[in-house]
């Protein structure tokens, strides 16, 4: 795991960029438009995602068309899931000691 890739996640607009170009490749312009930023300042965030791996741009005539690169996302589902194995002993554990203490099984949902 990369910490740089959080790193870059961790502004707000570069944040939203990323939910952005999840829904579509896009262009500065685009971005610029849909974050209503001025477009050296998306230029100046693009640039921290490329360097961070996160975004590739193409080419396409005149215009360099940006979209998300897959490795650095499957990098951080592979890094949560292993927070969500550890969750999950832990949660069986408890269970299991539950049980053998006596204690009832309490349903969350119907509580006030």
């Amino acid at each position: 795991m990369d910490a740089n890739t959080f790193a870059a996640l961790g502004e707000p607009s570069r944040l939203q960029m990323v939910g952005l170009l999840r829904e579509r490749p896009r262009s500065v312009g685009d971005l610029a438009e849909a974050l209503s930023i001025r477009q050296p300042q998306v230029s100046k965030h693009l640039r921290v995602l490329r360097e961070a791996g996160i975004v590739e741009a193409e080419p396409v005539a005149r215009r360099r068309i940006y979209h998300l690169r897959a490795e650095p996302f499957e990098q951080i589902s592979v890094w949560v899931h292993t927070f969500e194995q550890q969750w999950e002993a832990r949660l069986n554990a408890l269970d299991t000691f539950l049980h053998a203490t006596g204690e009832p099984n309490r349903d969350r949902r119907a509580r006030p």
